[in-house]
């Protein structure tokens, strides 16, 4: 039986701190995401914990009556833990090589690891259609788990917020960006 796991972008925020809320925008976004997923059957929903991601799917779980289900391997990945000016060269590095690593930082090949075990665990349940909230690097990253040929420039293309839908029909499993804002 088919199986669907929408993957969401949160929505614009304040910062990239764990604890940055949504911007006003980000809260119309959130409302948005309500409309899209109306016609749309959810069984379960499982987020970062950081508070922009729980805050972009709350009107979708208050909507369903469900809990979200928090996971700190949906957080952002770490880059690096000290400044580096020209850090959007370092990321698209990232994405050619996947083990390349920076001070304090995580992988490219770590990063994707974590979230496709949550993807994993999503996909051993007897659920049907459930969301996934994390960050765009991250979900990038996920993506490029599925589909190698997604780059750094389609990550550049992400939005705020953005929705892919994984689909899982045996063992083929295939994604398309479904948010069209």
């Amino acid at each position: 039986m088919e199986k669907n796991i929408f993957v969401i972008r949160h929505c614009k925020a304040t910062g990239q701190s764990a604890d940055a809320p949504l911007t006003e925008e980000g809260f119309e976004q959130a409302a948005d995401l309500l409309d899209f997923f109306k016609d749309k059957k959810i069984d379960r929903i499982v987020s970062s914990p950081y508070l922009r991601a729980i805050q972009t799917i709350e009107p979708v779980a208050n909507d369903r009556y469900l809990e979200i289900e928090t996971d700190n391997r949906l957080i952002e990945r770490e880059l690096s833990t000290i400044f580096m000016p020209d850090w959007m060269d370092k990321l698209e590095a990232t994405f050619y090589d996947l083990e390349l690593k920076y001070e304090g930082g995580e992988s490219s090949y770590e990063a994707m690891n974590r979230i496709v075990e949550v993807v994993n665990e999503m996909l051993a349940t007897n659920l049907h259609n459930q969301i996934l909230v994390a960050h765009g690097g991250v979900i990038s990253l996920l993506l490029k788990h599925y589909n190698n040929d997604f780059s750094y420039e389609e990550w550049k293309r992400m939005s705020n917020p953005d929705v892919f839908l994984l689909k899982i029909k045996g063992n083929n499993i295939t994604y398309r960006r479904i948010w069209e804002k």
